[in-house]
Order: C-alpha cells, then structure tokens, then sequence
C-alpha cells in the first residue's frame, strides 16, 4: 500500500508533516512569507534555523496541517484562537534583562564637538551624566513605541530635547 502524500516536509530535517498534523511556525513575518513559507515538524527543527536566523526575538507556533490537498487553510491559520504559541525563547513573562550601565557617548566626538564650539576642553566626567540622558531619552522612545504597537523605536518615538 503506498505511503500517504505529505502536506508539506520539514524545513529543518526534511521529515513529512502529514495532512491534520500539528506543526511550528516561526513567530517571525520574514520566515512566514510565502516564498519562505518555513514549516517545522517539531520545536527541536524549529529551534535549529533559530542560529542562521538571527531573530532578536522568536518563538514556536503550533498550527494544524489541512486535512486535505483540497485548498483548505490550516486550521487556526486565521483566527488567534486556533493556533498556540509555545514559549521557547524570547516570548512571555522573561526577567528583566540586565541594562548595561557603561558609557553610551563617544568620548573623542564630544570632546571634538565642544572644542570646535567653545576651544574649551572636556572633563571625562562629563560622559556619565550624559549618558543618564540618552538613557531617559531612550526609555522615552521604547514607551512611545510601544504604545504604537511598534517593536522598533523610529526617529519620531524620540522625545523632543
């Protein structure tokens, strides 16, 4: 008898993904395209593109293979309700990330700055303050960014000095 035809195979071993099956996706736009169309038959597979990928933030979703070749979309493809995330990496409640406390300003361009301005010299102590700043000005633009629903903070999230 022969073997029934796959839906699709995995991207990562190649295994057949069968018609109904559960299957991941990556949370990421770029390999859910319809070019890329990334399909894995397990969060092992998916978590070995992760390397390549270079995704600052990607998890697993689980969808359902159509039941048929007939056209029909996986189940769960369309409604939020139908697919599970799996949280493997970078998604849901993670501690608060360490933030680096080191200088942000480049000491020889300030320096170059204020003596082109001025003539006058640049106190190395000047650096920390400065970048206390940045930071709050940063801060500033992730909250207007994510108030947008945005995951990146563009020119405009920027709060006017």
């Amino acid at each position: 008898m022969p073997e029934a035809t796959p839906w699709r195979r995995c991207s990562a071993c190649k295994k057949p993904i069968a018609l109904g099956a559960l299957y991941q996706v990556c949370s990421v736009s770029t390999c859910n395209r319809e070019r890329t169309g990334l399909a894995f038959c397990s969060v092992e597979c998916w978590e070995v593109h992760l390397p390549g990928a270079n995704h600052r933030e990607a998890w697993a979703v689980e969808k359902r293979a159509p039941a048929s070749h007939l056209g029909e979309k996986p189940r769960g493809s369309g409604d939020p309700g139908g697919a599970r995330r799996l949280l493997v990496r970078g998604a849901g409640a993670k501690p608060e990330p360490k933030v680096p406390e080191e200088i942000l300003i480049i000491s020889s361009r300030l320096k170059e700055y204020i003596r082109a301005r001025s003539g006058y010299n640049t106190s190395d102590r000047v650096l920390e303050p400065l970048s206390e700043i940045v930071r709050r000005f940063c801060d500033e633009a992730i909250k207007n960014a994510q108030r947008e629903g945005r995951m990146t903070v563009l020119d405009r999230d920027v709060p006017k000095a």
